[in-house]
């Protein structure tokens, strides 16, 4: 599809943006308009899902048909098989009068239904049923309808993930995942985000007739580093409050900042809430785990500045005057050797002539225990890794083995995670 083609559609639908993700999906969405296949829209929520699905729709042959959007997640449980397929009178209670269902009364249009991993799998059964041969039952009838209704289905979960946990049917996943169509998170968008607060704040500045608000330059580097976890409708709600509430109509980096919800640290996650029993994972294993990482991270540091300093010109002079921050540098960082934090405790740093003290004590100590088998060596460097791959096993275990979770206790990233599992040979 030709750029002209692509940019016609975006002006057609409100799309404002240039990335190539955003691009592909367009291009895919246009392409199988003219089809009567089923299409899995996929993507975070806020990315703008339906957008695409009134693309897929009114670029079609069925675009003279009615469209109808669905969320599925919006509808309770024991009333979505009567809002799909319709009732008869006297069905249930309250129903009565007989009544038509979606599927009844978009004949010959498109169904567009959001949050399809949220659907009851009862209700999974009839819908397959629809997509395979067209024929639907109404809600206490027996008489078997058709229907020639085009299926546009987009969800914001893994739906395999759903499959493997019994939650959504295998057979109807394959069958709505004819045609995928991915739409990328506000974060993949690059330049995009400063577009789409440049349209918005033009927007907002007509709707509430005042000047539209600008960013400075420093605030556009703050707006593209944030994530935008709630993506367009994140970053629409965010223009518009600042359309509303900000005299000064230019917004420096300042300014944006009080705007954008802080980032979760990963540290307050470790921490169990109060009153709730925490399966197994302490609050001072969890607190043990955070000094250690501090700590080898400040001797990584170190090593790093030893270097520098070096291979400079007076770097010699500066580690003599302060011989005391290197005097340990090479000393392996032991995770025993970390005391445990205690509240309500002030930790003074020990003096020069105490610290000294404290080497050579341990110097006397390890001159004691020279007889010691090398089992017994080998067991205590190890004690490290062991404690790491019981922490590791602890919280899978306490997740369910759902690493995604398990490395969030742990304050890690799931690739660091996925590697520990590899490296200690975890069988989950």
């Amino acid at each position: 599809m030709q750029d002209r083609e692509i940019l016609s559609i975006k002006q057609r639908f409100g799309i404002i943006g240039n990335s190539p993700l955003l691009n592909h999906a367009i291009t895919v969405a246009a392409q199988v308009a003219g089809t009567d296949m089923t299409v899995l829209i996929t993507g975070e929520s806020g990315v703008g899902k339906e957008s695409f699905s009134k693309i897929i729709h009114h670029l079609g042959a069925r675009k003279h048909g009615q469209f109808i959007a669905i969320n599925c997640g919006a509808i309770p449980e024991g009333t979505i098989d009567s809002e799909l397929f319709g009732h008869e009178k006297g069905s249930f209670t309250g129903a009565s009068e007989a009544r038509k269902g979606y599927f009844e009364v978009t004949d010959g249009g498109t169904i567009f239904l959001d949050e399809i991993g949220e659907m009851p799998l009862g209700t999974q059964a009839r819908l397959l049923r629809v997509l395979e041969n067209g024929e639907f039952i109404r809600v206490g009838s027996s008489k078997v309808q058709k229907t020639d209704v085009r299926v546009v289905a987009a969800t914001n979960v893994k739906l395999l993930d759903a499959v493997s946990k019994g939650k959504f049917r295998e057979d109807l996943y394959y069958r709505l995942n004819t045609v995928p169509i991915y739409v990328p998170p506000l974060r993949e968008r690059g330049d995009d985000v400063e577009l789409l607060f440049r349209k918005f704040a033009s927007d907002f500045s007509e709707k509430y007739r005042v000047k539209p608000i600008k960013l400075t330059h420093e605030a556009v580097g703050v707006l593209l580093k944030y994530r935008f976890p709630g993506n367009i409708r994140q970053l629409k709600n965010l223009v518009e409050q600042m359309s509303v509430l900000e005299m000064d109509r230019e917004i420096t980096a300042e300014t944006l900042l009080k705007y954008l919800p802080k980032e979760t640290s990963l540290t307050p996650a470790l921490f169990k809430q109060a009153g709730k029993q925490d399966d197994g994972f302490s609050e001072r294993d969890l607190l043990y785990k955070v000094l250690f990482e501090m700590r080898r991270d400040l001797t990584d540091l170190k090593k790093l500045v030893h270097e520098v300093l070096q291979n400079e010109q007076y770097g010699s002079e500066i580690l003599e005057d302060n011989q005391e921050l290197f005097h340990n540098l090479h000393t392996p960082v032991d995770f025993n050797d970390i005391e445990p934090p205690q509240s309500n405790i002030r930790i003074e740093r020990p003096t020069l002539e105490e610290r000294q003290r404290q080497e050579e004590r341990k110097r006397y100590e390890l001159a004691k225990v020279e007889d010691i088998p090398h089992e017994t060596e080998e067991a205590e460097s190890l004690s490290l890794e062991k404690k790491e791959k019981e922490m590791i096993i602890r919280a899978l275990q306490k997740n369910n083995n759902k690493r995604k979770h398990a490395a969030r206790d742990l304050g890690i990233s799931e690739r660091t995670l996925y590697r520990k599992i590899k490296q200690y040979e975890i069988s989950e």
